[in-house]
């Protein structure tokens, strides 16, 4: 291990991780409670949320989610999991189980249904007060709502320069580096040559999305993202089918390492923990405060119907994402868990190898490309709207994306264990900032479920209008202003007047 590596994971990642698992837990239970556990019993109601766009179309004839917001609630859920569903998945879990044990995947379990509370909590908050430009766009996440439901700029200036410099940069590069990993693991290669080609591709790739605004990456992360993944999950169910009768054991393996009933050499509860948690958070996001930027662009009726599609993304990105490559890597070739030799979508590679044949490799660093690159896409999105907060200026913007052109490069040239701990420490540092904001604003997102839950009991499709809750200040939207609210606030006025 390099001295900047040990560095950064013993100075740095050794005070923040003493904190966050912690911090994540306590908020995501208090959160289930005063929610009644929304994670789990409002699931079907996710789903629903999930397909839902505004219905009709506006006076010049064009869709109303088209115009109003630009961003449908499915589109909105891509593009975070555009985010979430990329190395995190493949190559950070096997990182984890690597490092931490087999036990790490339980603890990345935990923090997907606890923190389902916190994702939902701060995306409702997001879709409240987010605002609109004059394109049409909306806008928002945790620097909005910090602003106007706190009135604490100046932390929400913190976490908007955390998250621009987390998303554009780091967290980039981690997806960089963890293509330049599968590629070479394909070909068998460590070349500078491999490193520089496959640079100026993701670069060049990576120029031309960024460029072309919003509406062009949530078009590409809605092809993109569903079918690599869909790839990866039916390549991973074959797997777990040919070996069903092993499904116990591992299931009995990561229980057993995560509690402390079965120990092998290096890998200790404490390891799994913190590498579960690390590798949870960064996966599925649940309490960082990234997805609430994406969850804010959606044109929805109420919402709380954002929030939820939300945890539906937590659960899709670790339940089953990650628990399909948890079970490749425990099926394959044995692992000297906790060992220096740290390896990420290498091992994933060679556990399918050895289950279905030398084509799983080339299938993984296939898939991993395209999940990876779809991560750059979103991860720029989220830190874009973060930068449009701090300024207008487009000569700023035309910098910053120059600056993510050049971590994308970065990360194709930066070793596996100094790119993940950079990523810890961004990660856990905007988790810290976020959930500070989020806990005394909770009440106001309890609020909102209430009068979504009681809409529902009523038999009616639940839309807020601001004037059901007037003692929310600086909420500039829900105002009835627009089309899909408007529409709906009348509608719900006549399905409370039966003569009507």
């Amino acid at each position: 291990m390099d001295s900047a590596t040990s560095f950064v994971n013993d100075t740095l990642n050794g005070v923040i991780w003493e904190i966050v698992p912690w911090l994540l837990l306590a908020a995501g239970v208090y959160f289930g409670l005063r929610t009644i556990f929304v994670q789990v019993r409002l699931l079907p109601e996710m789903f629903k949320a999930v397909t839902e766009k505004p219905q009709g179309k506006d006076r010049h004839g064009r869709d109303l989610d088209e115009e109003y917001g630009g961003i449908s609630a499915f589109k909105a859920f891509t593009i975070s999991a555009a985010s979430r569903v990329g190395t995190g998945n493949i190559a950070g879990v096997a990182l984890a189980i690597s490092v931490g044990g087999p036990g790490a995947v339980f603890w990345m379990w935990i923090i997907a249904i606890v923190g389902g509370a916190t994702a939902f909590v701060e995306s409702t908050l997001a879709q409240l007060w987010k605002t609109k430009d004059q394109d049409g766009n909306y806008h928002g996440g945790p620097a909005y709502y910090m602003t106007r439901g706190l009135n604490w700029r100046p932390l929400a200036i913190i976490f908007a320069v955390a998250l621009s410099l987390t998303y554009g940069f780091v967290f980039n590069a981690i997806q960089t580096n963890s293509i330049v990993e599968a590629v070479g693991g394909s070909l068998q290669t460590d070349s500078m040559t491999l490193k520089v080609i496959v640079a100026a591709v993701l670069a060049t790739l990576t120029a031309l999305i960024i460029f072309g605004g919003v509406t062009r990456i949530a078009s590409a992360t809605q092809i993109i993202v569903p079918f690599m993944a869909t790839a990866y999950i039916l390549i991973g169910l074959v797997v777990v089918i040919m070996n069903i009768s092993e499904v116990p054991g591992m299931i009995s393996l990561i229980v057993g390492h995560a509690l402390g009933l079965q120990q092998v050499a290096g890998a200790t509860v404490g390891a799994a923990f913190a590498f579960g948690m690390r590798r949870g958070l960064f996966s599925n996001e649940a309490g960082q405060g990234s997805a609430p930027n994406a969850a804010a662009t959606a044109t929805v009726s109420h919402p709380v119907k954002q929030g939820l599609v939300q945890t539906l993304g937590v659960y899709f990105d670790t339940l089953v994402v990650c628990t399909i490559t948890a079970f490749i890597v425990l099926l394959g070739p044995a692992v000297n868990y906790g060992m220096d030799d740290i390896q990420g979508a290498a091992l994933t590679q060679s556990a399918l190898a050895d289950s279905v044949g030398a084509w799983g490799a080339h299938a993984i660093t296939f898939i991993l490309f395209f999940l990876a690159f779809s991560s750059v896409i979103g991860n720029y999105y989220l830190a874009q709207a973060n930068v449009e907060y701090l300024t207008s200026s487009k000569t700023v913007m035309t910098i910053f994306r120059l600056g993510v052109i050049g971590f994308v490069i970065f990360g194709a040239f930066g070793s596996l264990p100094l790119v993940w701990a950079l990523g810890d420490t961004m990660a856990g540092t905007m988790a810290i900032i976020n959930i500070i904001a989020i806990v005394p604003l909770g009440g106001v997102a309890f609020k909102l479920l209430r009068n979504f839950s009681e809409q529902r009991t009523k038999g009616l499709d639940p839309v807020f209008h601001r004037d059901m809750l007037p003692e929310l200040k600086n909420v500039e939207f829900w105002d009835g202003s627009d089309p899909v609210t408007r529409r709906s606030v009348e509608d719900l006025k006549v399905a409370g007047r039966p003569d009507k």
